[in-house]
């Protein structure tokens, strides 16, 4: 079942202030978290669209649900869609990146602050989405409904589509539940901005080194060896 949701205002909130009213409106449910809200056929969960700072982006970027359970897509700021890997959506003519069996979805682009789009997904399996004007700049998301499965699971995502960051492998979606944007993930040497930091103290460091040796080689305290008393 896919369907379009009503526009609301979000004023001067913050982020996830908005967030939290946006779950906090929602009819009939019961809050659970942030961005996730419980109802009578399954539970809703909130991802937000954003523009910031010159980046583009789904939040969470990877997000595990159960079979039942709806998405709603809030354009929190920008223009923005929400658009299934599916030949028969704009912008994309390649292989499809959803569940066989699962219906193609297309919110438009959101020009409005507040706007929102609704998807209940039934079919289990790996889910690849994107946003119209931003697909290339890296605004792609995924969602795992039950356990990873289907054509996501086959191929990479387009190289033009290649996200800030890296798009989260569908069982560390399944495992966290929800993955904030930009995922970037974490090895025993503690990921790329530990081996970042670390890197440039070692650059630092040998810099300091040969400036150093430089110094003393260039004679300036060969008349300065000690200090002489009056």
């Amino acid at each position: 079942m896919v369907q379009n949701g009503a526009n609301r205002s979000t004023g001067g909130r913050s982020r996830r202030g908005f967030l939290r009213a946006v779950g906090g409106v929602t009819a009939g449910a019961l809050a659970a978290t942030p961005a996730t809200a419980q109802s009578g056929g399954g539970t809703t969960h909130t991802v937000a669209m954003v523009t910031e700072s010159g980046s583009y982006y789904f939040d969470p970027i990877g997000l595990h649900v159960e079979p039942g359970d709806t998405v709603e897509w809030v354009n929190e700021s920008g223009q923005h869609s929400a658009t299934s890997y599916t030949s028969d959506n704009p912008r994309y003519d390649g292989d499809r990146r959803i569940p066989e069996g699962a219906a193609s979805w297309n919110s438009g682009v959101f020009e409005e602050q507040g706007a929102t789009f609704s998807y209940t997904f039934e079919e289990t399996g790996t889910y690849d989405y994107y946003c119209i004007p931003h697909r290339t700049l890296g605004m792609v998301g995924r969602i795992v409904c039950g356990e990873p499965g289907g054509p996501a699971e086959e191929s990479s995502l387009p190289e033009s589509d290649s996200p800030r960051g890296v798009m989260p492998p569908s069982d560390v979606i399944v495992e966290e539940g929800s993955l904030e944007w930009p995922y970037v993930p974490s090895s025993d040497h503690g990921g790329p901005p530990l081996l970042f930091w670390g890197g440039l103290g070692v650059v630092g460091a040998t810099s300091a080194y040969l400036f150093s040796v430089y110094d003393r080689s260039s004679g300036r305290y060969a008349d300065a060896n000690v200090w002489e008393d009056d």
